[in-house]
């Protein structure tokens, strides 16, 4: 039977990556986005090209609510979730003595608390049969500490802090839990603004180069794989060599 996997921020770029890695490698892919149905349908398109079964499920992850509804509708299709790629994430350029308390909310909502939602709900059924993973996004400059992004900053430390906290709690259960901590990466639909963002980080990297979703996808299909089962616990710097 395959496996089914759910991957939040799955419209573009690394998340449209990763579910198509799963889908070549035969698992159902549950397809979330938050506004862009076209996106999500497409990527789900692609999906099932590939010979895999694909669900689309819209939905606001800040929201536990929304987070609840969103895997209970993947449990009812697939019957079973058994890997769960927190990606979705904001980013928002503010600075921190302008930052509002709605800033915060909406940003550590998304990038912290969906994760915290969407793995209470689905833990349970990968404990039941002894097999799990799940994948959290941190990010380079995240955890380095952004300026003009402090909400950021927090939510990625904090959602590193619930990687080790899970990791060490399910370990078990045979449940993984890993963070990746992208560097500066190519996106398909960079805006003038944002690329010039990216770009401005390479100096960093060893290497010279962004990397690619696909390079970032290739990491997450060992993490979930069989062989990934005793990796546990770590944030992986995909990130062209350099400092994490």
């Amino acid at each position: 039977m395959p496996r089914t996997a759910l991957v939040t921020g799955a419209g573009r770029n690394i998340g449209r990556a990763i579910a198509l890695a799963f889908a070549q490698d035969g698992m159902n892919v549950v397809v979330n986005g938050s506004s862009d149905r076209a996106a999500a349908e497409s990527v789900a398109a692609e999906c099932r090209a590939l010979g895999a079964q694909a669900l689309v499920v819209m939905g606001d992850v800040g929201s536990e609510a929304e987070c609840n509804r969103i895997a209970a509708a993947a449990l009812a299709q697939f019957g079973t979730v058994d890997v769960l790629v927190n990606n979705a994430a904001l980013r928002p350029l503010k600075p921190f003595l302008d930052s509002t308390a709605e800033d915060w909310r909406r940003v550590m909502s998304v990038d912290l608390e969906a994760a915290i939602w969407l793995s209470r709900a689905l833990i349970p059924g990968m404990a039941a049969q002894g097999w799990g993973r799940i994948v959290n996004f941190t990010g380079m400059n995240a955890i380095h500490g952004y300026a003009g992004r402090a909400p950021v900053s927090v939510a990625k430390h904090g959602l590193w802090g619930l990687t080790k906290a899970l990791a060490k709690e399910f370990a078990k259960q045979g449940i993984t839990v890993n963070a990746i901590s992208p560097g500066p990466i190519a996106a398909d639909d960079d805006q003038p603004g944002k690329e010039t963002h990216r770009h401005s980080y390479l100096a960093k990297v060893p290497m010279g180069r962004m990397g690619t979703s696909a390079e970032i996808a290739a990491v997450v299909r060992m993490l979930v794989s069989d062989g990934g089962a005793y990796l546990t616990g770590q944030m992986l710097g995909v990130n062209g060599g350099a400092e994490t």
